[in-house]
């Protein structure tokens, strides 16, 4: 994993900087933390038609989700002035007010490893040394001989993808193995 540091300067947007950080690194990853303010936050609540926009000395709480070449997944939240707490999709026209620090990790596109080569791997797991839910995920993929591309990284993992979508880590594969949806990915199948 590569990790990158960024700082957003005032008037930034912030959806649309991650964006372009994605495409310029030609890389998937996935945001790990940030600091900072906005002057203006869109955002989609759930079961809304649209974006809603708030303005004001806004204080980013988390940010969180993928970025990939082609496009982003992130979820704000955020307090206002009265330490109202928002939250939502992140949507264009979230404007950094003073500044904005964000700590963005990016997988490596050659895998340390890569398990049914000559195959076509349907499944990629970023996985960590050391980590119990990792060596569950990977023991997961390996007894139902799915054969998978594996990313050697760091921190609180597995995550994993499925033809290219983050279904996000070792509790999401086993709602997947749960629901028979794995059984389409074994070897031969």
């Amino acid at each position: 994993m590569r990790v990158l540091p960024l700082h957003l300067p005032p008037g930034a947007d912030v959806r649309r900087s991650l964006e372009e950080i994605a495409q310029r690194q030609a890389s998937q990853g996935f945001v790990l933390s940030v600091v900072g303010n906005l002057k203006t936050a869109a955002f989609a609540c759930p079961g809304q038609s649209g974006p809603t926009t708030l303005s004001g000395e806004l204080e980013i709480i988390t940010l969180q989700g993928t970025l990939s070449p082609t496009g982003v997944h992130l979820h704000l939240s955020f307090s206002d002035g009265d330490c109202q707490v928002w939250g939502g999709h992140l949507e264009h026209g979230s404007v950094v007010l003073k500044g904005a620090d964000v700590l963005v990790g990016f997988l490596s596109d050659q895998p340390t490893s890569v398990e049914g080569q000559g195959q076509s791997n349907r499944v990629a797991i970023a996985v960590a040394e050391n980590c119990p839910w990792s060596n569950r995920a990977l023991r997961m993929l390996r007894s139902l001989d799915i054969p998978f591309e594996r990313v050697q990284a760091e921190g609180d993992l597995p995550l994993i993808w499925i033809d290219g979508e983050l279904i996000g880590g070792y509790d999401a594969l086993a709602e997947w193995h749960g629901s028979g949806k794995l059984t389409r990915l074994r070897r031969g199948l």
